[in-house]
């Protein structure tokens, strides 16, 4: 197998497990052979190695063999070039060696190590965040927090669906701190990532060094806080972190897809001290904030599609019809300026209309929860009275599960409003359901593929 092969299947596993989850455990994996049906990878820690290995193998292995490999078996074994007594970086940190930490290390008495934080995209600035109505509150308080004075709110908790900015709000605060404030020790990662490296420090004994190491920050920015929820040990040493630093005066940033409230398994301890600052919800765009970004985003392709022409009205097209969130929007207008070049034509109504079809149709389509329903019980072989119903068996609750996850991920519904459509349920019930599916997706590769596939089949 070539190390080619490798990279499409790296692409494949970013899709499956997600960029957090592909970022830190599958990107630093380094292919080392295939011999008689087994794939041999290379990885920085035995700890790592085994989290991957019961975690993420099935997936590997399944990826592996749709490219062609015949593999029967993964091993991982630690680098033998490493020397066992180096302190790890971060899983981060370790897949993009040559990328800057959110902050260098400041040379400072007992706080020499290095930070272990996720690079930075480049991108993700102020100047190219299009402010409108939805995120003006979040970004105003963004600014504020980038400033790198005193504020009146710690911490400042930013919550909202995906691809409306969060990360763009958190990489950008980053980014000016750098500027306006070099002196700062400023640590931005994953909430998976500080679970991560916490782990790392009670199986090499290094507490007392992490808490030293995360307690010297002067910001500490911690990305899908929801990740922690359920993980004890995690909590109860974010909680004690969390304290340190308030108590510091030191500023505390943090991310959610949802508000503290609606986390599930999150201690009340932290839940309250999440909520004790300014928490800020993204709306959902409206047609003036994506007109803005397509307008920006026109702007930046107009250097690299030097001479390609784009008639009036298209942007107003695509900013009525694509309205599920900015990352669809932004690779609709990226599809489109790389066709309109390919094909040398200028980017009129009927090429947009022909090139974005599928994804047109697809924001066209308003899924109802009964079709969903429906589907999924076609799928799993079960009654569509038995998905509505109170049966608790487990051929059954799982299949309801599944619907109720893809009622929340592919239409607008409320939990409360969802729960009505499943027998008068509880919200929590439907949180509770949504939760347990996202958990063990990560484990059960069937399950995974149940549900790419019965989303192909709704969204087709």
């Amino acid at each position: 197998m070539t190390n080619e092969t490798w990279g499409q299947v790296r692409e494949s596993l970013m899709q499956r497990v997600g960029k957090n989850n592909y970022t830190t455990w599958i990107e630093p994996l380094r292919l080392n052979r295939l011999t008689n049906g087994v794939a041999h990878f290379e990885v920085p820690t035995s700890f790592f190695g085994d989290w991957v290995q019961r975690n993420y193998a099935d997936h590997i292995r399944s990826q592996l063999v749709n490219a062609g490999a015949e593999v029967h078996r993964i091993e991982f074994a630690v680098a033998s070039a490493a020397p066992k007594s180096a302190p790890v970086k971060s899983a981060a940190a370790a897949a993009a060696p040559a990328a800057a930490p959110a902050r260098p290390a400041r040379a400072r008495a007992g706080q020499d190590e290095e930070l272990p934080g996720a690079p930075l995209d480049a991108r993700f600035t102020f100047d190219s965040f299009v402010v409108g109505k939805p995120n003006e509150l979040a970004h105003a308080a963004a600014r504020r927090v980038a400033e790198g004075g005193p504020v009146t709110f710690n911490p400042l908790f930013l919550y909202g669906g995906v691809g409306l900015g969060k990360t763009h709000l958190m990489h950008a605060i980053a980014h000016e701190l750098q500027l306006r404030r070099p002196d700062l020790r400023v640590l931005y990662l994953s909430a998976e990532q500080f679970m991560y490296r916490f782990i790392q420090a009670l199986r090499d004994k290094q507490v007392m060094d992490f808490k030293q190491l995360f307690r010297s920050v002067d910001v500490l920015m911690v990305d899908d806080v929801q990740f922690i929820a359920g993980k004890d040990s995690t909590q109860e040493e974010f909680f004690h972190t969390f304290n340190a630093l308030v108590d510091q005066n030191k500023q505390i940033v943090i991310s959610a897809d949802r508000a503290p409230g609606e986390i599930k398994d999150l201690e009340d301890r932290i839940r309250s001290r999440l909520q004790c600052g300014l928490v800020v919800d993204l709306h959902p765009t409206d047609y003036e904030l994506r007109l803005g970004i397509l307008q920006q985003k026109v702007e930046a392709y107009r250097a690299q599609y030097k001479g390609l022409q784009i008639t009036p009205g298209v942007l107003e097209f695509l900013a009525h019809r694509i309205t599920t969130n900015v990352r669809v929007l932004e690779g609709a207008l990226t599809r489109l300026f790389a066709f309109a070049s390919l094909v040398g034509r200028e980017i009129t109504l009927d090429l947009a209309q022909d090139c974005l079809a599928d994804i047109l149709r697809a924001s066209d389509r308003k899924l109802t929860i009964e079709e969903i329903q429906r589907k999924v019980a076609e799928h799993y072989n079960i009654r569509l009275a038995d998905m509505i119903g109170p049966k608790r068996l487990r051929t059954i609750a799982r299949p309801r599960q599944v619907a109720m996850y893809l009622a929340k991920q592919l239409t607008a519904r409320s939990l409360p409003e969802i729960g009505r459509r499943f027998g008068g349920r509880d919200h929590t019930t439907i949180m509770h359901g949504v939760r347990k599916i996202e958990e063990l997706m990560a484990m059960d590769s069937q399950l995974s593929d149940d549900l790419q596939l019965l989303k192909r089949m709704l969204q087709g």
